[in-house]
């Protein structure tokens, strides 16, 4: 049913879709999810909308197979948890981004995507996709994990249902840490309808409160039931516990709504209901314009907490009248309201997973040091110096970045540092360390993005105290968002300078490194370490008359050479040379790149693409990219290293860093991808670690030309593949060779 109602959505919402000429009009076979007859290339337009997923739906199908893992039975139980929450935590910031985005659109005129949808035809599927997911997390969470994690011991229980004991604990909860905060605000003709912050539980309910004449008198009260708001308090824990071994818990909810006579005499339990709004969070700035951009981000992140409704939840049940009255007090329309059947903000969840209990959850990851850590009397600028090094997080620990940071700033030879930061989280020990390197008289830069969404506040409080330090800090290239993972450490060697250069994909962040997926590549190479200072001019002083060496940087070349080595790949193909690219990235989402990936599939190039997230290349389409995989890989970890991988008649180019194959990257953001020169790194990054993705048959999950995902079944015979827990039991690191540079 689900292939079918797939097929039917695609139909209406977009009737292009499915016409592709007037002599194939094609269905989906629903036991292959491919097309029955060969799509005919269209003549004057090759790379029409017709070939082209829409981003976003892309993206709920993505949302889709982070809630299939949290209704996967092989999962540990506080596991499924932690995913149902991440489900419910994406939406929202879906929400804030990209709905209040399509719907700013709307309000201008009726845009259309690449793939061929209205803007008002994207916002209608968008809506009909969540509510069946929606459904699905609160009937599960509901029917089957909660249950379960009672039989498990840990219970999440009504108020009515506590034995006395229990009920008296939470009473004095209530009155100790919760009351104190709670304020109940009525709408009446002295006080308007408050300001609902958004993501906060609220209560809602209608009361006729005794009031004294005068009162009445000068509200011109007839007797009319007043709407009254209760916030639930954002700091306060959203499980109260009631025994002692806080195993058991009721909702913070529960209890406010039991006790609102305490609140409100004239009040009834009954007549009290949920409700939770989203505000558009898509702040927009521009930087080119602003004269104090600090100060402008202050400003706009302000802005930010008053920024339009995009959605209301509410709970099932909650009358038609106060839904009618939500919904004009907030000016959405029905559209944008999502009842739900159970608990609100299930994101809030999360909090269960840190109860003790490792038999409820996956086993600790093993970190193993890199073997050429050991080599004892060596710092680390010794042995880069000698050999390109490989990290692979969280396999290995990210504490080797941390430590090259605090050597450098603790080595009297270190001169300079110039760092990027743009994910660093508010209690990183990098920025200390940079205070410190500053301290101790180094020359040191930081560009740190502002613009980095939902880290503002962080990266601003860094950015004020690295400047009170004396450190040189700069927001970047205006126009632009910094997105490159890139350090630049310049030290004194005798009677020369040598530049020390670290280029990754993943954020200097160790919090969220203990669970992203990513790679790191440290270098003394000659001509990357003046690419990175030629990237640092680029970003301090707007020089853009360079012409890099090896390093591949958006906006500058990154596109123009992805291009290059796609369409070398196809005349290789053309020319019977056997032709292959792997490409591992987060998402997929820029139609110059997509159409050349279909002409290279046509001359014959096997292709190979790991894509998390958003795809919008539609693979497997006989005539158009039938030499064309996509896999989705969802785990424990979130994956986020990009790989780039192009076989070049035996030789190989490969890449990493920060930049996935999206427009916004290629085109609106300084991006960096490093080429891995040393034939023993590229092994481990083909063989090893693109080899273990290709190999997944546990979490890996196909892409289909419907656009629907399908789990990778082993073959009869095959060993099961897990790629993120076959990092944990072979070892990553290489035997180096010495590469002299």
């Amino acid at each position: 049913m689900y292939f079918v109602g797939q097929i039917f959505l695609y139909t209406v919402i977009n009737k292009r879709f499915m016409t592709y000429t007037d002599a194939a009009r094609n269905l989906y076979s629903i036991e292959s999810g491919k097309l029955e007859e060969e799509l005919p290339l269209p003549v004057q337009q090759p790379h029409s909308s017709t070939f082209l997923f829409n981003r976003e739906l892309s993206q709920l199908e993505f949302f889709r197979r982070v809630l299939e893992e949290g209704m996967d039975e092989t999962q540990p139980l506080l596991e499924r948890l932690k995913f149902l929450a991440i489900f419910s935590s994406n939406l929202d910031e879906f929400f804030m981004i990209r709905v209040s985005s399509l719907k700013e659109k709307l309000s201008v005129d009726d845009a259309v995507s690449p793939d061929g949808l209205s803007t008002g035809e994207e916002l209608a599927a968008i809506r009909t996709q969540l509510l069946g997911m929606i459904e699905i997390q609160s009937r599960y969470l509901h029917e089957t994990l909660l249950p379960r994690l009672y039989e498990n011991g840990i219970v999440i229980d009504s108020y009515g249902f506590l034995p006395l004991a229990e009920r008296q604990t939470a009473d004095k909860y209530f009155e100790q840490k919760i009351y104190p905060m709670l304020t109940p605000q009525a709408v009446d003709p002295a006080h308007p309808f408050p300001y609902i912050t958004a993501g906060t539980l609220n209560i809602g309910l209608k009361v006729l409160p005794k009031l004294n004449r005068q009162v009445e008198e000068a509200l011109h009260n007839t007797g009319e039931h007043f709407f009254v708001r209760i916030e639930i308090p954002k700091f306060a824990p959203r499980f109260v516990p009631v025994n002692s071994e806080a195993t058991k818990f009721i909702l913070i909810e529960d209890l406010i709504i039991e006790k609102i006579r305490t609140l409100l005499p004239e009040a009834i339990p009954e007549s009290c209901h949920l409700f939770r709004v989203t505000r558009d969070a898509d702040v927009a700035l521009r930087d080119d314009e602003a004269a104090d951009l600090l100060h402008a981000m202050e400003q706009n992140l302000r802005q930010r907490r008053f920024g339009d409704v995009v959605r209301l939840e509410v709970s099932k049940g909650l009358p038609g009248e106060m839904l009618k009255y939500l919904g004009k007090s907030f000016e959405i329309t029905e559209d944008d309201v999502y009842e739900i059947d159970g608990a609100l903000d299930i994101g809030n969840f999360m909090s269960l997973c840190s109860l003790d209990r490792p038999d409820l959850k996956y086993e600790k990851l093993r970190v193993s040091s890199p073997q050429w850590l050991d080599k004892k009397g060596s710092s680390i600028f010794d042995i880069v110096r000698e050999r390109d090094v490989l990290l692979h997080h969280p396999y290995e620990p990210y504490s080797v970045i941390t430590d090259f940071i605090r050597d450098a700033a603790r080595d009297e030879d270190v001169l300079a540092i110039k760092m990027c930061l743009y994910r660093t989280g508010a209690n990183s020990p990098i920025p200390p360390l940079l205070i410190e390197a500053a301290e101790n008289g180094k020359q040191v830069t930081v560009l740190v993005e502002l613009k980095a969404r939902f880290d503002e506040e962080a990266n601003i409080e860094w950015a004020k105290r690295l400047e009170r330090a004396g450190v040189h800090v700069v927001y970047g290239v205006p126009g632009l968002k910094t997105h490159c993972k890139t350090t630049l450490i310049v030290r004194r060697e005798g009677e020369d300078l040598r530049r020390y250069v670290h280029i990754a994909t993943g954020n200097y962040n160790p919090e969220t490194s203990a669970f992203y997926t990513d790679l790191g590549l440290l270098t003394a190479d000659e001509e990357i370490g003046a690419d990175a200072a030629e990237v640092f001019n680029y970003l301090t002083a707007y020089s853009q008359g360079t012409t890099f060496r090896k390093l591949l940087v958006a906006p500058i070349n990154l596109r123009e050479k992805m291009i290059e080595l796609i369409k070398r790949e196809a005349s290789n193909a053309e020319r019977g040379i056997p032709a292959r690219i792997i490409a591992k990235m987060n998402r997929l989402a820029d139609t110059q790149v997509i159409h050349a990936l279909y002409e290279a599939s046509q001359a014959g190039v096997k292709i190979d693409l790991i894509v998390r997230g958003v795809c919008m290349l539609r693979p497997g389409v006989k005539g158009l990219s039938e030499n064309i995989t996509v896999r989705s890989i969802v785990g424990r970890l979130l994956e986020h290293s990009r790989i780039y991988y192009f076989a070049n008649d035996g030789d190989e180019s490969v890449f990493i860093g920060s930049s996935d194959w999206m427009s916004r990257n290629l085109n609106r953001r300084v991006e960096v991808l490093a080429p891995v020169k040393c034939n023993e790194l590229k092994r481990q990054l083909v063989d090893e670690i693109l080899g273990s993705y290709l190999r997944d048959n546990i979490k890996s999950r196909y892409l289909m030309s419907d656009g629907s995902y399908r789990k990778v079944a082993a073959n009869p015979g095959q060993e099961s593949h897990d790629s993120q827990m076959s990092f944990q039991s072979v070892s990553n690191v290489v035997k180096f060779e010495a590469i002299k540079h």
